[in-house]
C-alpha cells in the first residue's frame, strides 16, 4: 500500500471494463451452476435464471471482487463469494416485487418473475436463490479453512437477515402512513440498502484474512457509499427515466413514504450524497492504484443514470 491515492480523470477511469468483466463473470457462473433439468423442476430453474442471468449493476460483486483483489486473493473465489451475495440480492428483488410487498410488473428490463412464472414459482425462486447462496459459501472452491467459510456465512446471514436487508424491507413496509425522521429513515436505508453493500466489503476482506481491527476504513467506506447509494436512489426514482431504469419509478412519492428528499430537499440530498462520496474516497487513502476502481465505483454510485 502506499500513502497517496491517484487521482482519475474521466476518461482514465478503470470503471467500465469492470462492470463489463463482473458482469460477464457473474452470468458465466449462473449459467454453469444453474443448468435446467429435465424434469419438472424444470420451471424454478428457468425462473432462477431469469431472474439472477442479464441485467443489474452488478454493484456488489464487484465490491467484494476488488476488496478481494487488494489482498491477492484468487479471482475464481472472490467469484463465487461474489455470486452468493448476488443472489441474496437477486432473491430480495424477486420477494420485493411481489403482489405483497411492491408488486412490480418490470425490474432490469424484464417481466418481474411473478409475471413471468407466477406468485408461486417465483416465491420458491427467491428461496433457492437465498439457499444457493449459503450453498457456495461453503465450497471448498471460495476458501479450503473452514473457519473463513463460517465468517463468510455469517457475515452474509447477518446481512440478509432481521438485523440487515429483510429488518429494513420490515421498517420499509411500516413507513406507509408513517412520518419517519431522518434517523429512522437513515436507519431503514442501512438495513434495507447499506447491509448488502457494507457485508460485500466484509465478506472481501474475510477472504484477504484482513483482522477485524484492520477493517474499520473499509467499513467506513462501505457505510458512505451504502447510503449515497440509497440517496442517489431517491434521485432517480423522482428525475430518472423509467425506460433506463428498467423499472417503474416514482412509487414512493405517491405512496407518501418518507425518503432522504422529502426530508432534506432535492438540492440539499444531492450535495449530501456527494459529500459521502468525498468521505468515502477519503477512508481509502491508505490505498494506492490497487483501489482505484473502488474510488471509482463510490463516484458511479451518484453520477448514474440507472
Amino acid at each position: 500500500m502506499t500513502d497517496q491515492p491517484s487521482s482519475l480523470s474521466p476518461d482514465s477511469s478503470p470503471l467500465p471494463d469492470a462492470f463489463r468483466a463482473i458482469a460477464e463473470d457473474i452470468d458465466a457462473v449462473f449459467d454453469r451452476i444453474l443448468p435446467v433439468p429435465d424434469d419438472a423442476r424444470a420451471p424454478l430453474f428457468e425462473a432462477m435464471r431469469h431472474a439472477a442471468i442479464g441485467g443489474g449493476k452488478r454493484v456488489r460483486p464487484l465490491l467484494l471482487t476488488e476488496t478481494a483483489s487488494l489482498f491477492g486473493v484468487d479471482r475464481d473465489a472472490a467469484l463465487l463469494a461474489s455470486t452468493a451475495v448476488e443472489a441474496i440480492h437477486v432473491y430480495s428483488l424477486i420477494h420485493d416485487d411481489l403482489p405483497c410487498m411492491d408488486d412490480d410488473d418490470l425490474r432490469r428490463g424484464k417481466p418481474t418473475v411473478h409475471k413471468a412464472f407466477g406468485e408461486d414459482v417465483a416465491v420458491l425462486a427467491g428461496d433457492s436463490l437465498h439457499d444457493l447462496a449459503f450453498e457456495l459459501l461453503v465450497s471448498p472452491d471460495v476458501h479450503s479453512d473452514p473457519f473463513v467459510g463460517v465468517e463468510l456465512v455469517t457475515a452474509l446471514a447477518t446481512a440478509s437477515g432481521p438485523s440487515g436487508m429483510a429488518g429494513g424491507q420490515m421498517m420499509d413496509l411500516a413507513a406507509d402512513g408513517e412520518d419517519f425522521d431522518l434517523a429512522t429513515v437513515t436507519r431503514l436505508q442501512q438495513l434495507k440498502t447499506g447491509a448488502l453493500i457494507g457485508v460485500s466489503v466484509e465478506m472481501g476482506a474475510i477472504l484477504g484474512r484482513l483482522p477485524d481491527e484492520g477493517r474499520s476504513p473499509l467499513r467506513a467506506y462501505a457505510r458512505d457509499i451504502g447510503l449515497a447509494f440509497q440517496i442517489a436512489d431517491d434521485l432517480l426514482d423522482v428525475e430518472g427515466d423509467e425506460e433506463l431504469a428498467g423499472k417503474a419509478l416514482g412509487k414512493d412519492e405517491a405512496a407518501g413514504k418518507a425518503t432522504f428528499l422529502s426530508l432534506l430537499g432535492v438540492e440539499r440530498a444531492r450535495e449530501q450524497a456527494f459529500f459521502l462520496v468525498d468521505q468515502a474516497e477519503g477512508h481509502l487513502q491508505d490505498f494506492g492504484q490497487e483501489a482505484d476502481v473502488l474510488r471509482a465505483l463510490a463516484r458511479f454510485i451518484v453520477e448514474r443514470d440507472r
